[in-house]
């Protein structure tokens, strides 16, 4: 079975690599590191890396999620007691990861400066011993301008920055990173790794992916679960097509009855690819569900984007 934690962010493109000899460059240092990407781009991932990598990475990781603290809980996790004072050692973890920490409100964000040591190695208590990495998907630099942020603390945990590129700035990683969760996942599964089709990856890169490394991810989950990936592709022909076919602001109609067709031809596919998704893509069966002919659910499938030796298999 294999580890459910694997996980891969790296490729052949020109800014992957160079983040992975950066990565292996700071990985034995003690320098605070800051991931700065797009949700979905692989931060945590990428963390992780960085802790495997680093002189203590025997040790855990501890994953602090600042969306969810409150200064309460915030505290609690840095080892503070009310007055301000460490009471909790954590230093058996090598690495204090702090997920999106531009979602900590002032008060946190207060908490976490005090806490930090500046400058001394003999101030570092408490679970601050360890290397810290944090994330955010917001311009910092921006968000201390705006008074969101506090410039002490940014300047604190942004000993280096690492900027992850979306997955529509390094498409030609596509092809490694879906060989690496169609393994992943049929060994979670216990299924054997399906083979795709070769229609299947030019699909893969002409959709945008805005959730990112996450969202192919869960596309290719899908594919390993369901044994066959022409259910996940048609839904991301459609996307595409719906992407290409949005008119611009200024041609754009705002009839009501033009809004109702589309709303109907959205519900219509979204039942269409349900009824597909269900029968393991049994045509017949799917169109016995919907209550049409065999004929006319070819013809509609036509209608969202399948060419004919798709239609006809």
């Amino acid at each position: 079975m294999a580890d459910e934690n694997a996980s891969f962010v790296g490729g052949i493109s020109s800014t992957m690599q160079t983040l992975e000899s950066v990565a292996g460059e700071i990985a034995p240092t003690n320098i605070p590191v800051l991931l700065v990407g797009e949700s979905g781009t692989g931060k945590e991932m990428f963390a992780n890396r960085i802790h495997r990598l680093s002189g203590h990475g025997e040790k855990p990781l501890a994953r602090i999620s600042c969306a969810a603290m409150n200064p309460s809980t915030f505290s609690g996790e840095l080892g503070l007691n009310a007055q301000g004072r460490h009471e909790t050692a954590k230093s058996a973890f090598g690495t204090v990861f702090f997920d999106e920490i531009s979602e900590l409100d002032s008060l946190c964000q207060r908490n976490l400066l005090g806490a930090l040591p500046d400058g001394d190695p003999g101030t570092r208590r408490g679970i601050l011993r360890a290397r810290l990495i944090s994330t955010t998907n917001r311009n910092l630099d921006e968000e201390t301008r705006a008074g969101r942020f506090r410039r002490e603390l940014y300047y604190r945990i942004n000993g280096v920055c690492l900027r992850l590129p979306p997955l529509r700035d390094r498409k030609e990683d596509i092809p490694l990173l879906v060989e690496f969760f169609l393994t992943k996942h049929a060994a979670l599964f216990d299924r054997q790794r399906p083979s795709l089709n070769p229609e299947t990856l030019p699909v893969f890169l002409d959709y945008p992916w805005p959730g990112n490394i996450r969202e192919l991810e869960n596309v290719v989950k899908e594919i390993v679960a369901l044994g066959d990936e022409r259910v996940a592709v048609a839904e991301l022909k459609i996307l595409i097509l719906g992407r290409k076919g949005t008119p611009t602001a200024a041609g754009r109609s705002y009839s009501l009855k033009a809004a109702a067709r589309a709303a109907s031809r959205e519900a219509e596919r979204e039942m269409i690819m349900q009824a597909l998704g269900r029968t393991r893509w049994n045509r017949k069966r799917a169109a016995q569900e919907l209550q049409i002919s065999y004929k006319s659910l070819l013809y509609k499938l036509k209608q969202i984007g399948f060419e004919d030796s798709e239609v006809n298999q």
